[in-house]
């Protein structure tokens, strides 16, 4: 795709209202203005608040242009870049916006900030699409000055959406501004297009008029577009008037979903000369998209009052595609908006031709977009799992692990990940991690990598357990060798299409699991060696009964609790029938503590003689036939 520089001018006036531009700065509304490579907020010139450098990847570094003077606003002059030695081959500012759809607007330059006197070579990409290509050499005047570049684009599902800029070779991306704006939700045709497409500017241009925008020019533009003069797209070999409203209000204008600015329809271009005239733009393009072209109109010549006095066709890439009546549609002073979606170009020219029928042709303003579709991406939860092994492996960011894994497809994926299309977006399906002095963890989120084939974590310093999450069905080689992991084996790991496991040399312990083992009785590659503690399968040591390294292993542990078990169900059982099974006659056995003597012991048992000869006498005295014999009276 063609960079389209935006050539800045010389700003004018004083500052917006702050209600007139949508780039209200902060979390409230999901806008932001960053200086990139800037080390503080402040407010410009034209009122909108700017915001230090924040959201971006690790390893870029902040410049500033070699002749500052020559830009007006503070944001041009500061940039962030990102040299692949430290940074990888991809960086990324990940910026906090909700689901839905936004405007973006880019400003990047190179004014040899580097000393180098060679542009950059690099790639853009907004949700996981490519959508902008800087090749070098840059045009000089993109080159020198610097270059705005806009697109409306869907963002991600996730709490962020990544803005990522590829190295090509080996030069280092760069960025000086980036602005972004929730747009509604309809703009541009969204109902149809919105969700599965990047709108990407390729020329938005006001006729008869200089340009204007706000953050440009005290102008508003409720949508924040920047409107470019015409002159550098019109066929020059044909001749054209200005002319305007004259004062006269325009209706229609600065409605939703487009927010199309008043100012827009309060100028125009007609024929010059001969009335027979065309009016014609030549739009630069890419052959392999599709184009959104949006026509602007509005009758402001008093002296058109009726239908059929102004008629002319719309000729698009050589084919007549609509006749139009302004006035018949809506009337004069009144805004009046077109829109055509072109196809299959075989020319990097769109001719835009404007042929009178009765009258001059007349326009007001003219856009032209590039509609990208959305490249497939990873799979979410591979993503998060991808991005949880980032930070528990702690990979470097020489290695450029940002944005999505596996996407856009015209880039590599991350350093040492493999990837493969899968029935709901892309996969991993390779991990390549050797020898690149990791010094993390594996954490259990490895489980979602679902469709994992290949996990190489060899020579490197990872320490702590493996995780049961290792064992994945689809694993056919894993290869953890040479670290310092610790703990048993998962019983996970071994699956049916497991064929190689190299686990030698690192500090595991404890029993083989048998399913593992089997891998190498069934054909395959296993090695267990180096490490110390680990026993219990041929040609490792038989595991202890109770005891290994000085403590319980797992089955000391398991019959040390049996028997913990076993001596408190005794204890509940003897305290059962001693407490809760006795009944109200049941004697009580044990000696008051004043009866622990001999002596004692004797006065107790005359005493009970003693009560059991009153006994006797009472129940002789109350039977007066004598005693009971066999339960019957004598």
């Amino acid at each position: 795709m063609r960079l389209l520089p935006l050539l800045l001018l010389l700003l004018a006036g004083a500052g917006a209202r702050a209600s007139d531009d949508p780039f209200l700065s902060g979390a409230a509304n999901h806008s932001y203005n960053i200086d990139c490579g800037g080390a503080a907020d402040f407010t410009s010139a034209l009122g909108r608040r700017w915001l230090a450098d924040r959201f971006f990847s690790a390893g870029g570094a902040a410049g500033m242009v070699a002749e500052p003077h020559r830009f007006p606003q503070p944001q041009e002059r500061t940039l962030r870049f990102f040299p692949p030695s430290s940074a990888g081959k991809s960086s990324c500012y990940s910026l906090p916006l909700p689901p839905g759809r936004y405007y973006l607007r880019l400003f990047s330059v190179y004014d040899n900030y580097d000393s180098k006197l060679r542009t950059p070579s690099f790639d853009v990409s907004a949700a996981a699409t490519l959508v902008l290509s800087f090749r070098s050499p840059w045009p000089e005047p993109a080159a020198r000055y610097g270059a705005y570049s806009d697109l409306i684009f869907p963002s991600a599902t996730e709490p962020a959406s990544d803005l990522c800029f590829y190295s090509l070779s080996t030069d280092a991306p760069a960025v000086a501004s980036i602005e972004v704006s929730p747009v509604h939700p309809l703009a541009y045709d969204g109902a149809t297009t919105g969700a599965d497409l990047v709108l990407v500017n390729y020329g938005r241009v006001t006729c008869g008029n200089s340009l204007f925008g706000p953050g440009f020019t005290r102008d508003a533009d409720a949508f924040s577009r920047v409107w470019q003069a015409d002159v550098d797209f019109r066929n020059n070999d044909l001749s054209y008037d200005a002319i305007t409203a004259g004062g006269r209000k325009v209706f229609g204008s600065n409605q939703p979903p487009n927010y199309f600015p008043t100012k827009l329809y309060e100028s125009a271009v007609t024929t010059g000369g001969d009335a027979a005239n065309e009016i014609e733009y030549l739009m630069p393009v890419d052959t392999r998209l599709s184009y959104m072209v949006w026509l602007h109109f509005a009758e402001i010549d008093a002296g058109i009052g009726s239908p059929g006095q102004r008629v002319f066709d719309v000729v698009l890439a050589g084919e007549n595609v609509t006749r139009i009546d302004i006035f018949k549609q809506v009337g004069g002073f009144t805004a009046f908006k077109w829109t055509y979606i072109v196809k299959n170009l075989t020319s990097s020219t769109l001719s835009v031709r404007l042929v009178p029928v009765v009258g001059r042709p007349i326009l007001c303003g003219l856009e032209n977009y590039a509609m990208v579709p959305l490249e497939m991406r990873t799979v979410p939860s591979q993503v998060a799992a991808m991005k949880a092994l980032k930070e528990s492996l702690k990979i470097p960011a020489r290695m450029g692990w940002n944005g999505d894994p596996c996407a856009p497809r015209a880039w590599d994926a991350w350093e040492g990940v493999t990837c493969h299309r899968g029935d709901k977006g892309l996969v991993i399906t390779q991990l390549d991690l050797a020898s690149q002095g990791l010094k993390g963890y594996i954490t259990d989120e490895i489980s979602h990598l679902k469709d994992l084939v290949s996990l190489n974590l060899s020579y490197n310093s990872l320490t702590g357990s493996l995780p049961p999450g290792l064992g994945q069905p689809s694993l056919v080689s894993l290869d953890i060798s040479s670290n310092e992991f610790t703990g048993s084996i998962p019983g996970t790991i071994g699956s049916s299409k497991l064929q190689t496991a190299l686990l030698n040399n690192n500090q595991l312990d404890g029993q083989v699991p048998e399913r593992l083992y089997s891998i190498g009785v069934h054909g395959g590659v296993i090695d267990l060696s180096g490490n110390k503690g680990l026993c219990g399968v041929p040609t490792l040591p038989a595991c202890a009964l109770f005891w290994e390294k000085g403590g319980l292993n797992k089955t000391g542990k398991i019959a040390l609790g049996a028997s913990f078990g076993f001596v408190l169900l005794v204890i509940l059982i003897v305290v059962y029938i001693l407490c809760i099974r006795r009944g109200p006659y049941d004697y009580d056995f044990d000696f008051p503590q004043d009866l622990t003597s001999i002596s004692a012991i004797s006065a107790k048992r005359n005493r009970y003689q003693r009560a059991k000869s009153v006994m006797l006498a009472e129940m002789e005295a109350h039977n007066p036939d004598g005693f009971y014999t066999n339960g019957s009276p004598h």
